[in-house]
């Protein structure tokens, strides 16, 4: 498959590129397959750090499509880590369904950086959805002593499959999607504190994502150095 556009601006930028090999695959509620892969010598060459997500490239019909995907688990000492895929209609879900242990995939690692303020936050505030849970997990682990509260969108029942890894000082209100996202804006805009010893996280939708982010920027003051946001995504 040849590359697109994408792919040379990518590797012009400094995106180093892997080839993953699946390991196992499994579904999950049948809503999401979660695949076991073999990191091809990412993780030894990147590093490992809270959120770390990767790019892989699809076969869409002749054409090379890249989708970005949280790493889960990731573990340097074996080189092999998760990947989570929700299954609707496109190329990243049909591959993930059909994909059977030895196949494998070109990853692209390029623009995926954060790390946990120091000293540490006494509150994190976690606004995701579905698609950010993997992200909103590896942050409750990385902070796994530091009380949090966490809001998180959900489209249907079933992407409540994948379960946020809450501990007894972790808060989670899961928040259905209406209004084109506008629930969760208002709900989570209703409830934020203000804080200067914390740190705001919003991965959500990308509309609703800047919303949260302008109410914690302009409306609540914070400082910008307190905040981190990413669309993950753009409804159509």
């Amino acid at each position: 498959m040849k590359r697109n556009w994408e792919a040379l601006v990518l590797k012009a930028m400094g995106g180093r590129d892997f080839r993953l090999t699946v390991l196992a695959t499994e579904s999950v509620d049948g809503h999401y397959q979660r695949l076991l892969m073999d990191d091809g010598g990412l993780l030894e060459s990147c590093g490992v750090h809270p959120t770390m997500w990767i790019r892989l490239w699809f076969d869409n019909d002749g054409r090379a499509h890249q989708r970005a995907y949280t790493l889960v688990d990731p573990d340097p000492a074996t080189g092999r880590f998760t990947l989570e895929f929700a299954l609707h209609d496109g190329c990243a879900a049909r591959w993930a369904t059909t994909a059977r242990p030895g196949d494998t995939i070109a990853a692209t690692v390029q623009g995926s950086a954060f790390t946990l303020p120091d000293p540490a936050p006494r509150h994190l505030y976690l606004v995701g959805d579905a698609a950010s849970l993997p992200a909103v997990n590896s942050l409750l682990d990385a902070g796994a002593d530091i009380p949090a509260t966490i809001w998180l969108e959900y489209a249907h029942e079933g992407e409540k499959a994948l379960a946020p890894r809450a501990r007894a000082h972790h808060e989670v209100t899961w928040v259905p999607r209406r209004e084109a996202g506008r629930h969760l804006v208002d709900t989570v805009c209703a409830a934020l504190p203000v804080s200067d010893a914390a740190h705001y996280w919003v991965a959500a939708e990308a509309a609703t994502t800047r919303s949260i982010t302008r109410h914690i920027r302009r409306t609540l003051g914070v400082d910008r150095r307190q905040l981190t946001s990413l669309g993950y995504w753009r409804a159509t």
